[in-house]
């Protein structure tokens, strides 16, 4: 047990380590500063605009990027659906899998251009090699794309008056030539060294030790992996994700990939430092987020190193704790802290199945995803995060009597009703994505072409696990996140649409509300701080954002974990 507690602190404390320096240098790229790496992408980068066509030295307005942002991201979705729907008869098919129907198509295609990585299929028999490189190749520009938007917001914060933010191509392939690709780099070779496969063969023959044949999957797998990690993504290579061997063969590799998950978007924490010359804010936001994530983990890992009642009732000794549906080379410990920061991040991999844990592990995991702005997706949890801060900004200043002030700009109606309303998106989704599939269920309705049955049959789990599978996947697709309670019957039209729709909007929304206050806020007259403005760097200032996120996240979502892992909680745990 303290060797497995050492494990899990060791993972957590050196992240957080790493991404500080990681965040001075991503601050030098969005500075324009001179780095390492100038002499290798310098050239690369001429290469691509000179190609395209695209002036990065030309700065944009705020809504010049999001035009840009948005018109690519079209691009990209009709390329993925053409190839998806195509990849039986396209190249790279060795092991002649068919193509994706439209419905799945459509569900892959939003899943991965909104860096959300649901996967409704199986990575080994869903798609193609082909398929599998486009996709990868999109869980780099959705992550750029992420990366981009928060330095327009960076930009946007500076102290002055501005119309134009940057260029959104510039620090787009920056973010993935700079950022992204040198990282994936060092990852998926440490993945290849200790056994994860990297080939275009198709499936190995090989014989068990009970005699039977078998017909094992490899493909460009750690590639894929390194990129899944890093960029916030989460979609395996492989069906189970990284609680496959050939994606996490031993620990050493659950520590990179488990610290990849986190690392960006906590070093564009402290890039926000460096970059705004700010660094008390950047701790004051640091904390904040660690606090939270704190909070999720101990009850988490407590849960899981204690074991299951029901099982304990039946005589059953749990000298690990809870190990259904865990890898016994991870244990329960390293299985807790995975499951909280890959939804604490938009990430969303796994290496155990969310399904068999502690209903108070189920539910701190979805209560990530329902703040959101724990450190958050690449890019996208600072967004996320600033939405807080401009709410905790307004309600402060009402307190105090003060002007409402955030960097030496004015927060005025217009700023706070974007980012209510922005708010209310994440909680609307959810909930009524919820509430039609969990209706359909209660009066178990026949679905037609949407599911083959009633709608009874997508739950595996009845009563209160049941709904929780429901309101996990909606707030998966809802956060960007695409983890999954994976008792659910998930792969039919009816899921495939539903869940789409809502990645769709909570992904550009999102973005959209956030760039779109921050270029309000860089047209605004700078004024100087004075002693009557409102420190947004303190301590005291953190503890109200932290109770800013607490109440609202509250009260949008309690009585639905009340009906589903809480109600759970106490029915198994009922002496």
């Amino acid at each position: 047990m303290n060797t497995e507690i050492t494990g899990i602190i060791f993972i957590f404390l050196t992240t957080l380590v790493l991404s500080y320096p990681l965040g001075k240098y991503i601050a030098k790229i969005f500075s324009g500063d001179k780095t390492l790496l100038d002499p290798v992408f310098n050239p690369l980068e001429k290469i691509f605009f000179r190609l395209s066509g695209i002036d990065a030295s030309k700065e944009m307005t705020w809504k010049q990027s999001l035009v840009a942002l948005l018109v690519i991201n079209a691009v990209w979705f009709l390329l993925s659906m053409f190839v998806l729907m195509c990849q039986g008869w396209l190249p790279l098919n060795p092991d002649g899998n068919p193509s994706m129907t439209a419905d799945c198509a459509f569900n892959t295609t939003i899943s991965f251009v909104s860096n959300t990585n649901l996967q409704h299929y199986s990575g080994e028999s869903g798609t193609t090699y082909l398929s599998q490189l486009l996709l990868m190749l999109f869980q780099f520009i959705s992550a750029g794309t992420g990366i981009a938007a928060c330095a327009i917001v960076f930009n946007a914060l500076r102290e002055r008056t501005a119309d134009k933010l940057g260029n959104f191509y510039n620090y787009f392939l920056k973010s993935c030539t700079r950022i992204l690709l040198p990282l994936s780099i060092v990852v998926a070779v440490i993945l290849i060294f200790r056994g994860s496969p990297m080939t275009f063969d198709g499936k190995d023959t090989t014989i068990s030790m009970q005699g039977d044949t078998l017909n094992v999957s490899t493909g460009p797998a750690a590639a894929m992996i390194a990129i899944k990690q890093l960029g916030t993504n989460g979609g395996g290579y492989f069906g189970a994700n990284s609680a496959v061997p050939f994606e996490n063969p031993d620990y050493l590799t659950n520590i990179v990939e488990n610290a990849s998950i986190f690392l960006i978007p906590a070093a564009l924490v402290f890039a926000l430092g460096f970059y705004l010359r700010r660094k008390k804010l950047a701790w004051m936001i640091f904390g904040v987020m660690t606090v939270c994530s704190l909070i999720l983990i101990a009850p988490t890992v407590y849960y899981e190193m204690k074991g299951n009642p029901a099982i304990e009732k039946m005589g059953i000794s749990q000298p690990l704790g809870n190990m259904e549906g865990k890898e016994v080379r991870f244990g329960p410990a390293a299985s807790a802290l995975w499951e909280i920061t890959t939804t604490n991040t938009s990430n969303g991999s796994v290496n155990s199945m969310h399904d068999s844990s502690m209903p108070i592990s189920g539910m701190n995991a979805m209560l990530g995803m329902m703040i959101n702005a724990i450190y958050g997706g690449v890019g996208v949890g600072f967004l996320n995060f600033f939405i807080f801060i401009i709410i905790a900004v307004f309600i402060s200043g009402l307190m105090v009597g003060r002007t409402p002030e955030f960097l030496g700009k004015k927060i005025e109606a217009r700023e706070v009703k974007i980012a209510m309303i922005i708010f209310l998106i994440h909680p609307l989704l959810i909930m009524t994505g919820t509430a039609l599939a969990s209706g359909l269920a209660a009066i178990d309705a026949p679905m037609g072409w949407w599911y083959a049955g009633n709608a009874t049959g997508w739950l595996n789990n009845p009563g209160h696990h049941g709904f929780s599978e429901m309101l996990y996947e909606y707030t998966s697709s809802s956060a960007n996140n695409g983890s999954g309670f994976e008792g659910l019957g998930d792969g039919n039209p009816f899921w495939n649409i539903t869940c789409g729709i809502v990645m769709l909007l909570s992904r550009f929304l999102p973005i959209v509300g956030p760039v779109a206050i921050a270029g309000l806020l860089a047209q605004k007259k700078y004024i100087p701080e004075s002693s009557g403005t409102l420190k947004t760097d303190t301590g005291t200032f953190g503890m109200m954002v932290f109770a800013i996120i607490a109440v609202l996240v509250g009260l949008s979502f309690f009585t639905a974990l009340a009906l589903g892992p809480l109600a759970e909680h106490f029915t198994l745990f009922a002496k």
